[in-house]
């Protein structure tokens, strides 16, 4: 089985940047997108400095995150190795852009030229590609190359011609492209002679970059945390773009409406089926899924978001809508309260795959965390609870008490999933926010609706008032854990090197900037 794989040189590697260039050049990538980049680390302190270069872009990996999640099957792998990317059928999600660990996904939404403006320059004008507009795209081994090559019967990673540009056009000889299965290719026998190491291999993706720093194969070492950011702003985490406020509108949306519905369900059998509450669930839920349609690059292919349920929670938390809205709304149009309860079940499906849809991308560590899908789906139960109060003027002090237990329970869950994150490392930034927000969140989103619920219960006179208010923060402080966790905590893996180059002299411990440990 063939599987390509490029091996960098690191004690060659000299920052030069003509494998950017040669990657542009090939692929004509628009400003401000590199398929190929080199980055720049430094390690110690004077007298004792380190510098390494290190090339990166889509490490075609063995187990590549970024396909499981696409819900239009647009991500794919080949027999080879090699991952692409079907433009005509992306819709332009930026899901894959999330789960990527190596920042080597782009999408852009226009033409972009070198000087701005709506056109650019002939040469811009004539090598322009709009069937990349709106869609992912990243670096391809420059397959085409690969295949044309082969089918003249050469040899990918001898032959220049049959070699991906970045390789070809390396000055330094640090880059070297071959069959990493095969034991007598070049990059085999480079791999078995050197030591070696493959960026976040701990996330279990398999990267298809190896890169190496030295003779013999000792084991290498976890890169040291570096917490400061702001020391090596180019290779430390930086806040994810591709989803801003209306796919965060879906999380939040989406679960304060099926955990209202859920609510309402639960009260339909004691009495007249709440139909204000229900209407209000199923718009939210309408809401949340309109405002990610708007964000997709390419709206109108969204139907291509049912294609892939095999592996994209995406897709699933699509399929779970549709029964969702047809039965929720069918039982409020003729008071079914059994069909309400299946309605509600799908909700509480569709609440559960947007917490894996998180979970999923593993480019961003703030989402990683195994307690992500339970935090999201309690606080969507939380939410619903208060909705449901509030819409209802406090009536209900079934709910009021489901409300407080409901609130607890959110607060275990959000500590236990702090505490994981920390304990294991996040980046530094994250950690700044989700401290800043744990204090308000505890007052504003615990203590407070806990102690308006209390009150309620001793001062009957006022209990619709007082549950009221308690919905109602309840309500905002779980819209505000969401937004603070899509929108503000959202810093991507940035990069890491296991260990510097000696080039001719000693070496030293990798680095990891950006990222912080606590207990």
């Amino acid at each position: 089985m063939t599987r390509w794989a490029i091996a960098a040189d690191l004690n060659r590697c000299i920052g030069c940047q003509t494998c950017t260039s040669a990657c542009k050049h090939a692929n004509a990538t628009p400003p401000g997108v590199q398929w190929r980049k080199v980055l720049d680390f430094e390690a110690g302190a004077f007298p004792d400095v380190h510098r390494a270069f290190l090339p990166t872009g889509c490490m075609h990996c063995d187990d590549p995150p970024c396909m499981h999640v696409c819900p239009s099957t647009a991500t794919g792998k080949r027999d080879d190795g090699i991952v692409t990317i079907d433009y005509d059928i992306c819709i332009g999600c930026a899901y894959c852009a999330l789960a990527c660990p190596y920042q080597a996904r782009f999408r852009l939404d226009g033409a972009s030229f070198a000087y701005g403006g709506l056109t650019g320059m002939a040469n811009e004008k004539q090598r322009e590609q709009p069937e990349r507009s709106g869609v992912a795209q990243k670096c391809t081994f420059c397959v085409e190359r690969i295949d044309a090559g082969l089918a003249a019967g050469l040899t990918p990673g001898i032959d220049p011609e049959a070699t991906p540009a970045c390789v070809s056009s390396c000055i330094a000889g640090a880059l070297h492209f071959g069959d990493a299965d095969d034991p007598d290719s070049n990059v085999a026998k480079l791999l078995a002679e050197n030591q070696h190491f493959r960026m976040h291999e701990e996330l279990d993706t398999g990267p298809g970059i190896f890169y190496l720093n030295g003779a013999g194969n000792a084991d290498q070492p976890e890169p040291e945390l570096v917490a400061d950011p702001a020391s090596q702003a180019s290779v430390a985490p930086a806040r994810q773009t591709s989803w801003d406020w209306r796919a965060a509108m879906n999380f939040m949306a989406g679960g304060a409406g099926t955990g209202l519905f859920f609510a309402s369900a639960q009260t339909a059998f004691t009495g007249p089926t709440p139909l204000l509450p229900g209407l209000i669930a199923l718009a939210l839920v309408a809401t949340g899924l309109f405002c990610v349609w708007m964000e997709i690059g390419r709206p109108w292919r969204f139907l291509n978001v049912f294609r892939n349920p095999n592996t994209s929670w995406m897709t699933r938390e699509a399929l779970a809508a549709l029964p969702f809205l047809a039965c929720g709304l069918t039982a409020l149009t003729f008071n079914l309260p059994l069909l309400g309860m299946v309605a509600a079940l799908f909700g509480l499906l569709f609440l559960y795959c947007q917490g894996q849809i998180l979970h999923a991308a593993k480019g961003i560590p703030a989402w990683r965390p195994a307690q992500i899908p339970y935090l999201i789906f309690a606080t969507g139960l939380t939410e619903g609870a208060g909705l449901f109060l509030l819409l209802t003027g406090g009536a209900s002090l079934g709910m009021a008490a489901g409300l407080l237990a409901l609130t607890a329970l959110r607060y275990l869950v959000w500590r236990r999933y702090k505490a994981n994150l920390f304990s294991t490392g996040a980046p530094t930034r994250t950690v700044e926010v989700l401290e800043r927000f744990e204090g308000g969140f505890f007052s504003a989103g615990c203590l407070a609706p806990a102690a308006l619920v209390v009150a309620g219960f001793l001062l009957p006179g006022l209990q619709p008032i007082l549950f009221s208010l308690a919905g109602l923060v309840v309500f905002t402080s779980g819209w505000w854990l969401k937004f603070t966790l899509v929108t503000k905590a959202a810093y991507n893996q940035g990069y890491a090197i296991n260990a510097m180059p000696a080039r001719g002299g000693t070496g030293a411990p990798g680095i990891k900037p950006g990222w912080t440990a606590k207990p």
